[in-house]
Protein backbone atom coordinates (compact mmCIF):
# COMPACT_ATOMS: atom_id res chain seq x y z
CA UNK A 1 0.00 0.00 0.00
CA UNK A 2 1.48 3.33 -1.00
CA UNK A 3 0.66 6.29 1.14
CA UNK A 4 0.75 10.05 -0.39
CA UNK A 5 2.61 12.68 1.17
CA UNK A 6 1.78 14.84 -1.52
CA UNK A 7 -0.41 18.43 0.22
CA UNK A 8 -3.72 19.20 -1.12
CA UNK A 9 -3.20 22.88 -0.18
CA UNK A 10 -2.73 25.86 -2.93
CA UNK A 11 1.45 26.71 -3.53
CA UNK A 12 2.45 29.14 -1.37
CA UNK A 13 4.08 33.08 -2.17
CA UNK A 14 6.79 33.90 0.48
CA UNK A 15 3.59 35.73 2.35
CA UNK A 16 2.27 32.87 2.92
CA UNK A 17 -1.37 33.18 1.29
CA UNK A 18 -2.53 30.59 -1.42
CA UNK A 19 -1.46 31.99 -4.85
CA UNK A 20 -5.42 31.38 -6.02
CA UNK A 21 -6.40 34.10 -3.39
CA UNK A 22 -4.21 36.56 -4.43
CA UNK A 23 -4.80 35.99 -8.25
CA UNK A 24 -8.47 36.44 -7.72
CA UNK A 25 -7.73 39.42 -5.29
CA UNK A 26 -5.60 41.54 -8.10
CA UNK A 27 -8.11 40.32 -10.74
CA UNK A 28 -10.93 41.63 -8.61
CA UNK A 29 -9.39 44.99 -7.60
CA UNK A 30 -8.21 45.77 -11.43
CA UNK A 31 -11.46 45.09 -12.50
CA UNK A 32 -13.92 46.96 -10.29
CA UNK A 33 -10.60 49.23 -10.07
CA UNK A 34 -10.86 50.23 -13.42
CA UNK A 35 -14.76 49.96 -13.64
CA UNK A 36 -15.26 52.64 -10.72
CA UNK A 37 -12.28 54.85 -12.35
CA UNK A 38 -14.16 55.18 -15.71
CA UNK A 39 -17.45 55.45 -13.80
CA UNK A 40 -16.10 58.49 -12.08
CA UNK A 41 -14.00 59.87 -14.79
CA UNK A 42 -17.69 59.90 -16.64
CA UNK A 43 -19.58 62.31 -13.97
CA UNK A 44 -16.57 64.41 -13.59
CA UNK A 45 -16.31 65.32 -16.90
CA UNK A 46 -20.29 65.01 -17.86
CA UNK A 47 -21.29 67.41 -15.13
CA UNK A 48 -18.75 70.46 -16.56
CA UNK A 49 -19.60 69.41 -20.21
CA UNK A 50 -23.47 69.76 -19.33
CA UNK A 51 -22.92 72.99 -18.09
CA UNK A 52 -20.43 73.99 -20.94
CA UNK A 53 -23.24 73.22 -23.35
CA UNK A 54 -26.14 75.11 -20.92
CA UNK A 55 -23.76 78.05 -21.18
CA UNK A 56 -22.97 77.55 -25.13
CA UNK A 57 -19.31 77.56 -24.20
CA UNK A 58 -16.60 77.74 -27.15
CA UNK A 59 -15.07 74.50 -27.70
CA UNK A 60 -12.00 76.00 -28.09
CA UNK A 61 -11.91 77.43 -24.94
CA UNK A 62 -12.43 74.29 -23.21
CA UNK A 63 -9.96 72.55 -25.18
CA UNK A 64 -7.89 75.88 -24.29
CA UNK A 65 -8.47 75.46 -20.79
CA UNK A 66 -7.44 71.92 -20.35
CA UNK A 67 -4.01 72.34 -22.61
CA UNK A 68 -3.25 74.77 -20.05
CA UNK A 69 -4.13 72.70 -17.28
CA UNK A 70 -1.42 70.32 -19.06
CA UNK A 71 1.26 72.90 -19.62
CA UNK A 72 0.43 73.90 -15.55
CA UNK A 73 -0.24 70.18 -13.57
CA UNK A 74 0.53 67.80 -16.70
CA UNK A 75 3.95 67.00 -14.68
CA UNK A 76 2.21 65.88 -11.53
CA UNK A 77 -0.38 63.31 -13.56
CA UNK A 78 3.27 61.14 -14.18
CA UNK A 79 4.80 61.68 -10.60
CA UNK A 80 2.39 61.04 -8.53
CA UNK A 81 1.62 57.59 -10.22
CA UNK A 82 5.12 56.75 -10.21
CA UNK A 83 5.75 58.28 -6.57
CA UNK A 84 3.07 56.83 -4.77
CA UNK A 85 2.86 53.01 -6.84
CA UNK A 86 5.76 51.33 -4.82
CA UNK A 87 4.13 52.08 -0.92
CA UNK A 88 0.21 51.88 -1.95
CA UNK A 89 0.18 49.10 -4.62
CA UNK A 90 -2.13 48.75 -7.42
CA UNK A 91 -5.54 48.33 -5.18
CA UNK A 92 -4.66 51.02 -3.46
CA UNK A 93 -4.06 52.99 -5.79
CA UNK A 94 -7.24 52.94 -7.08
CA UNK A 95 -8.36 53.88 -3.90
CA UNK A 96 -6.02 56.76 -3.45
CA UNK A 97 -6.70 58.53 -6.52
CA UNK A 98 -10.83 57.82 -6.16
CA UNK A 99 -10.32 59.32 -2.55
CA UNK A 100 -7.85 62.51 -3.17
CA UNK A 101 -5.49 64.22 -0.66
CA UNK A 102 -3.08 61.39 -1.34
CA UNK A 103 0.27 63.11 0.03
CA UNK A 104 -1.27 64.70 3.05
CA UNK A 105 -3.50 61.97 4.27
CA UNK A 106 -3.68 58.21 2.26
CA UNK A 107 0.01 57.82 1.60
CA UNK A 108 0.86 58.62 6.10
CA UNK A 109 -1.79 56.34 6.91
CA UNK A 110 -0.23 53.59 4.89
CA UNK A 111 3.14 54.11 5.62
CA UNK A 112 1.64 54.02 9.53
CA UNK A 113 -0.15 51.32 9.00
CA UNK A 114 2.60 48.73 7.31
CA UNK A 115 5.08 50.12 10.15
CA UNK A 116 2.94 49.21 12.84
CA UNK A 117 2.40 45.42 11.31
CA UNK A 118 5.87 45.18 10.77
CA UNK A 119 4.96 45.26 6.80
CA UNK A 120 7.80 46.13 4.41
CA UNK A 121 6.51 48.45 1.08
CA UNK A 122 5.88 46.45 -2.11
CA UNK A 123 4.53 43.18 -0.52
CA UNK A 124 1.71 41.68 -0.38
CA UNK A 125 1.02 42.24 3.28
CA UNK A 126 2.47 46.28 2.83
CA UNK A 127 -0.55 46.15 0.15
CA UNK A 128 -3.65 44.68 2.50
CA UNK A 129 -2.10 46.87 4.97
CA UNK A 130 -2.18 50.13 2.61
CA UNK A 131 -5.64 48.89 1.62
CA UNK A 132 -7.27 48.87 5.14
CA UNK A 133 -5.47 52.22 6.12
CA UNK A 134 -7.01 54.27 3.16
CA UNK A 135 -10.42 52.63 4.25
CA UNK A 136 -9.86 53.75 7.66
CA UNK A 137 -8.23 57.24 6.97
CA UNK A 138 -11.36 57.59 4.00
CA UNK A 139 -13.85 57.04 6.78
CA UNK A 140 -12.19 58.96 9.99
CA UNK A 141 -12.50 61.90 7.17
CA UNK A 142 -15.80 61.58 6.63
CA UNK A 143 -16.88 61.10 10.02
CA UNK A 144 -14.70 64.42 10.46
CA UNK A 145 -16.53 66.29 7.56
CA UNK A 146 -20.01 65.41 8.79
CA UNK A 147 -19.52 66.35 12.58
CA UNK A 148 -17.60 69.58 12.04
CA UNK A 149 -18.93 70.50 8.12
CA UNK A 150 -22.13 69.01 8.47
CA UNK A 151 -23.36 69.87 11.71
CA UNK A 152 -21.47 71.87 13.26
CA UNK A 153 -21.09 74.24 9.97
CA UNK A 154 -18.25 77.27 9.99
CA UNK A 155 -18.77 77.61 13.61
CA UNK A 156 -15.77 76.19 14.64
CA UNK A 157 -13.54 77.63 11.98
CA UNK A 158 -14.96 81.08 12.88
CA UNK A 159 -13.29 80.75 16.45
CA UNK A 160 -9.75 79.96 15.62
CA UNK A 161 -8.19 82.91 15.49
CA UNK A 162 -6.45 83.78 11.98
CA UNK A 163 -3.07 83.42 13.01
CA UNK A 164 -3.19 79.64 14.36
CA UNK A 165 -5.15 79.18 10.78
CA UNK A 166 -2.32 80.70 8.75
CA UNK A 167 -0.05 79.10 10.78
CA UNK A 168 -1.47 75.49 10.32
CA UNK A 169 -1.74 76.01 6.46
CA UNK A 170 1.88 77.18 6.07
CA UNK A 171 3.91 74.44 8.48
CA UNK A 172 0.98 71.43 8.60
CA UNK A 173 1.67 69.61 4.89
CA UNK A 174 5.54 70.38 5.52
CA UNK A 175 5.48 68.82 9.15
CA UNK A 176 3.50 66.03 7.81
CA UNK A 177 5.69 65.13 4.72
CA UNK A 178 8.56 65.54 6.79
CA UNK A 179 7.22 62.64 9.60
CA UNK A 180 6.56 60.39 6.16
CA UNK A 181 9.69 60.34 4.86
CA UNK A 182 11.73 60.15 7.96
CA UNK A 183 9.63 56.98 8.74
CA UNK A 184 9.89 55.97 5.30
CA UNK A 185 13.70 55.72 5.85
CA UNK A 186 13.11 54.44 9.10
CA UNK A 187 11.08 51.19 8.30
CA UNK A 188 13.19 50.47 5.17
CA UNK A 189 16.74 52.00 5.63
CA UNK A 190 18.75 51.77 2.21
CA UNK A 191 21.44 53.84 2.64
CA UNK A 192 22.74 53.96 -1.14
CA UNK A 193 19.48 55.05 -2.78
CA UNK A 194 18.32 57.62 0.07
CA UNK A 195 21.76 59.60 -0.43
CA UNK A 196 21.23 58.47 -4.60
CA UNK A 197 17.81 60.44 -4.21
CA UNK A 198 19.07 63.11 -2.53
CA UNK A 199 21.62 63.63 -4.47
CA UNK A 200 19.57 63.67 -7.72
CA UNK A 201 16.63 65.83 -5.80
CA UNK A 202 19.64 68.83 -5.43
CA UNK A 203 20.90 68.55 -8.60
CA UNK A 204 17.38 68.65 -10.48
CA UNK A 205 15.39 71.49 -8.31
CA UNK A 206 19.18 73.90 -7.42
CA UNK A 207 22.05 73.03 -10.08
CA UNK A 208 19.93 72.20 -12.88
CA UNK A 209 17.45 75.54 -13.11
CA UNK A 210 20.44 77.81 -12.79
CA UNK A 211 21.98 75.72 -16.36
CA UNK A 212 19.00 75.65 -18.08
CA UNK A 213 15.89 78.02 -16.83
CA UNK A 214 13.75 76.55 -18.91
CA UNK A 215 13.77 73.31 -17.05
CA UNK A 216 12.77 74.94 -13.40
CA UNK A 217 8.86 73.85 -14.20
CA UNK A 218 9.84 70.00 -14.52
CA UNK A 219 12.30 70.10 -11.92
CA UNK A 220 10.55 67.57 -9.71
CA UNK A 221 9.28 65.10 -12.40
CA UNK A 222 13.79 65.36 -13.70
CA UNK A 223 14.31 64.61 -10.16
CA UNK A 224 11.43 61.91 -9.32
CA UNK A 225 12.44 60.01 -13.43
CA UNK A 226 16.15 60.03 -12.24
CA UNK A 227 16.28 58.71 -9.01
CA UNK A 228 13.66 56.01 -10.15
CA UNK A 229 16.75 55.04 -12.99
CA UNK A 230 19.43 55.20 -10.55
CA UNK A 231 17.52 53.24 -7.91
CA UNK A 232 16.83 50.55 -10.63
CA UNK A 233 20.22 50.69 -11.92
CA UNK A 234 21.39 50.21 -8.34
CA UNK A 235 19.41 47.50 -7.58
CA UNK A 236 20.69 45.38 -10.70
CA UNK A 237 24.34 45.84 -9.93
CA UNK A 238 23.67 44.56 -6.64
CA UNK A 239 21.88 41.35 -8.39
CA UNK A 240 24.47 40.65 -10.56
CA UNK A 241 27.55 41.10 -8.28
CA UNK A 242 25.16 38.39 -5.98
CA UNK A 243 24.97 35.83 -8.82
CA UNK A 244 28.35 36.24 -9.88
CA UNK A 245 29.59 35.56 -6.60
CA UNK A 246 30.81 31.84 -6.25
CA UNK A 247 29.26 29.66 -4.01
CA UNK A 248 31.52 28.41 -0.75
CA UNK A 249 32.49 25.14 -1.49
CA UNK A 250 30.44 22.60 1.16
CA UNK A 251 31.90 20.86 3.57
CA UNK A 252 31.73 16.75 3.65
CA UNK A 253 31.95 15.09 6.70
CA UNK A 254 32.75 11.26 6.30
Amino acid sequence: MSISLKSKTAPTIPDGAPRDDWGSFDRTTSRWGAITMLAAMIVMIGGPAIVAGMLDVPPGWVIGGVALLAISFGTIWVIEPLSYFPVLGPASMYQAFMIGNISNKLLPAAIVAQSAVDARAGTRKGQLAASLAICGAATTHLAALLVFVGILGTWVVGMVPDSIVLVIQTYALPAIMGAVIVQMVVSNPNWTILATAIVMGAVAVIVLPLIVPALGAFAVAISVVLTIAAAVVITRNRKSASAEEPEAPKEHIA
